[in-house]
């Protein structure tokens, strides 16, 4: 599920997505990645919003929660390890 684009807020914006992600160990690059090598989608039962789940290159299980600006465009929201077996 490889998008053209990935909205990110400044990496020093305490209330920006980088900061988001980087308060559950997540890092922009294993964020991307997961975008590149999703291996599943879903819709977030908590939030609504779509979430993808993929593996990093250091074996990471990650769930991103995302929204979609347009078909080609995404803004990550947050993104945290999940046990393999979890659903949103």
């Amino acid at each position: 599920m490889p998008f053209d684009s990935i909205i990110w807020d400044l990496d020093d914006d305490p209330d920006g997505n980088v900061q988001h992600c980087a308060e559950h160990g997540v890092s922009k690059e294993e964020v991307e990645e997961v975008f590149q090598n999703a291996t599943d989608a879903d819709i977030s039962r908590s939030s609504g919003r779509p979430v993808v789940f993929g593996d990093t290159s250091t074996g990471r299980h990650l769930m991103v929660v995302y929204d979609e600006i347009d078909v080609d465009t995404v803004y990550p929201v947050s993104a945290y390890d999940v046990p393999r077996r979890r659903r949103p």
